[in-house]
């Protein structure tokens, strides 16, 4: 997440003081990635140091307001522009959990999967009850449509990004059933795929069909 980029983002739009500036982010976000006012202004002065925002005088509760720079609005512009780099992708819990779960003594790798699968799960109905919500927030015409619309995104990415990762969870319980077949019997199984050859099997996420039709 770029605090510093998104902070830009909001300054573009005009001054702001600290505090309106993370109460302006989590109301995009929906507070999915919540800051502090301490995070906030230590941004705010990496940016002040770079050039990209300066102070901008006070409002009239005494709060010193910050404003975008022309070399912020270049910086911002630049942002918006270039893609994300996946060359050094963040490290997931899960993941390393799993890599270290991987042969550890008295580690049932299986009900770890099983565990994480059914949280996995209920975040994704519970992302697709608040984007029934947003959406009809939106629809509506009864909201902060800019806020309502972003945070929508950000849902969609969430639920994506979830059934994504239930489909792994399913991807690894095979690929470990497999490895665990003698040999004789491993050469005669399929490879454990997703849809690289044909329809994939039916899988645990596959439950939430009709959810995932109902939210349009």
């Amino acid at each position: 997440m770029s605090i510093r980029h998104g902070l830009l983002a909001l300054l573009e739009r005009g001054p702001r003081y600290g505090s309106q500036l993370r109460t302006e982010f989590e109301s995009r976000t929906g507070s999915t990635w919540p800051l502090n006012v301490g995070q906030v202004y230590t941004t705010l002065a990496r940016l002040e140091r770079d050039g990209l925002v300066a102070p901008d005088g006070e409002d009239t509760a005494g709060h010193t307001l910050y404003a975008i720079t022309a070399s912020g609005r270049t910086e911002l512009r630049e942002w918006y522009e270039r893609p994300v780099d996946r060359a050094n992708p963040p490290r997931d819990e899960l993941s390393i959990k799993l890599a270290m779960a991987v042969g550890a003594p008295g580690v049932d790798i299986r009900a770890v999967i099983q565990s994480q699968r059914h949280a996995t799960i209920k975040a994704m109905q519970d992302y697709t009850r608040l984007k029934a919500t947003a959406l009809a927030a939106v629809e509506s015409g009864q909201s902060r449509e800019r806020d309502d619309v972003a945070w929508l995104l950000v849902l969609e990415q969430l639920i994506f990004q979830t059934e994504a990762e239930a489909r792994w969870l399913d991807h690894c319980e095979a690929r470990l059933v497999r490895l665990s077949l003698p040999a004789d019997r491993r050469a005669g199984e399929p490879e454990p795929t997703q849809a690289a050859a044909g329809t994939p099997a039916p899988t645990a996420t596959d439950r939430l069909r009709p959810a995932r039709t109902r939210r349009g």
